[in-house]
């Protein structure tokens, strides 16, 4: 029913409650009986009706920059795995092209001047307190962040507009505006390394980061991992990568421990961490003692102290992936290690072909040094 009587308003007075189009109203109607309450709600919803179809007729004609990357966050981006990234690009593209700005309106010339300007933009410093004789200078955002950050967001806005929306957008040749990226590197830690790093992990981040060695998964898929993606029984877990794609990973038996470790820590989140003290920041409130999920900044932070304290060097997070890479193809092949990152195309695999390089590398000089050992064998037997 449409219309009733709230418990919290004062008595007699008749309420309205309704949905159109995946919108809700709802309020007082100010009547006391039902059959002017009906009449009230009769006459709003035709009202909200004429205003969405206004908004829905002037967003198909031309909409904003802002419109439309409402209409995409609301649509694809808060379904992101990282769906805060995802909203401070697009709050990115309304500031640096207007609110007001049509998107039909915006030119490969505009969107050359917007990855120029994003290109001078500095990298945040996100420290808390600076060390008083910090000297690194500023450094300006890679052509990768540019690209991650600006272009596609806004590649993705208009082929959405266009492809889903059926809208006019611009017709843009993307790839004269995208950087070209640096190369991947391919870093590999050694056993030695592993364990320096983790020796100087606090409890909970040490779990994460050992599943990272284990699995490969990327940062944002480890703290997103929740129970209901776990499957103890077949001993698999789900994983949720780029672009929202799943994919389903079989446990080894240390992958099962870990993880088998941690089902009494968090209803929901897999990986968390200890509070160490009571604190109170925006109205949130961690217990001391108490148990809370790991975030996005203090897992960068764990590990950004932990490489230098264990003395490793040119080491990153994400080259935890390529260390799980390597060493599952050196028992296997590409094929097993493009399941096991989620990799659309094998050719993205195919930079880690340098361990069976190294491989191949190895088994020669054993051949070589074989083939010396017996020809000195033959030499003698023939004196």
């Amino acid at each position: 029913m449409s219309v009733f009587i709230r418990d919290d308003t004062k008595r007699g007075v008749y309420s309205y409650d309704f949905q159109l189009r995946g919108h809700r109203f709802s309020g007082s109607t100010g009547k006391t009986t039902k059959r002017e309450a009906l009449e009230v709600e009769k006459r709003i919803r035709e009202e909200k009706k004429a205003e969405l179809a206004r908004d829905a007729a002037a967003f198909s004609e031309s909409p904003t920059i802002e419109a439309a990357a409402a209409r995409y966050w609301e649509e694809v981006g808060k379904f992101h795995t990282d769906s805060d990234g995802t909203l401070r690009s697009l709050d990115w593209l309304v500031n640096h092209f207007g609110r007001n700005t049509m998107l039909r309106d915006i030119t490969s010339s505009d969107i050359a001047r917007m990855v120029a300007k994003r290109r001078g933009e500095f990298v945040p410093d996100q420290r808390k307190k600076k060390p008083k004789d910090d000297d690194r200078q500023p450094r300006l955002v890679s052509n990768r962040t540019v690209n991650l950050t600006a272009t596609v967001p806004l590649r993705q806005l208009c082929l959405r507009a266009r492809k889903v929306w059926k809208i006019a957008a611009p017709d843009i040749v993307w790839k004269d505006h995208l950087l070209k990226e640096r190369q991947e590197r391919i870093r590999e830690a050694s056993i030695d390394e592993e364990a320096a790093i983790m020796s100087q992990l606090d409890r909970g981040y040490d779990d994460a980061i050992r599943f990272a060695f284990l699995t490969g998964c990327r940062r944002m898929e480890i703290l997103g991992l929740e129970w209901t993606d776990i499957d103890f029984f077949s001993r698999r877990f789900v994983v949720r990568g780029k672009r929202d794609r799943t994919r389903t990973i079989p446990m080894s038996q240390p992958i099962y421990d870990l993880l088998w470790s941690q089902k009494d820590n968090h209803a929901t989140k897999v990986f968390t961490y200890e509070a160490r003290r009571t604190t109170r920041h925006n109205d949130i409130v961690r217990d001391r003692g108490k148990r809370y999920p790991l975030t996005d900044t203090g897992l960068k932070s764990a590990m950004r102290r932990a490489v230098p304290k264990g003395g490793v060097a040119n080491f990153r997070f994400h080259d935890m992936r390529h260390t799980a890479a390597t060493r599952t193809l050196r028992k296997s092949n590409l094929r097993v290690v493009q399941n096991l990152l989620g990799h659309t195309e094998i050719a993205t695999t195919a930079k880690y072909a340098h361990a069976l390089i190294d491989d191949i590398q190895n088994a020669l000089d054993a051949t070589h040094e074989v083939s010396i050992q017996s020809a000195e064998k033959t030499g003698r037997n023939s004196r």
